[in-house]
């Protein structure tokens, strides 16, 4: 049986924090360029960073895998930057870094008081 450890938990929030900063680089990147011509936005490929944190590789690194933006439609000037759709996702990574930062804060609070309540 798997046990679920503190170390694994504050390990699994970092990663989880690292992910969603990578998110909203890439977001901002793609902002930075709306008006460049030619230039194709791109996305942070869930399933295959998570796989890649999940059951890293020797000496692999916490760089997300970036992929062309599917789905999108591209400006006559060959630019696929949707300004609505790149805002979207720069509050929801910012939306889970709250939630992986409040997560990691209320673990510390929890050691915090642990070691205090122990004198």
């Amino acid at each position: 049986m798997n046990s679920i450890t503190d170390s694994a938990i504050v390990a699994a929030l970092g990663r989880q924090l690292n992910r969603t900063v990578a998110r909203q680089q890439v977001a901002a990147s793609n902002l930075a360029n709306l008006d460049t011509p030619g230039y194709r936005a791109q996305d942070v490929q869930f399933a295959e960073t998570l796989d890649a944190s999940l059951h890293p590789a020797v000496g692999s690194s916490d760089v997300p895998i970036l992929t062309e933006t599917a789905g999108v439609a591209i400006r006559r000037d060959g630019n696929s930057v949707q300004l609505d759709r790149e805002m979207l996702n720069m509050t929801r990574a910012a939306g889970d870094f709250s939630a992986a930062q409040t997560a990691l804060a209320a673990k510390f609070r929890l050691v915090r008081y642990a070691i205090n309540e122990g004198r």
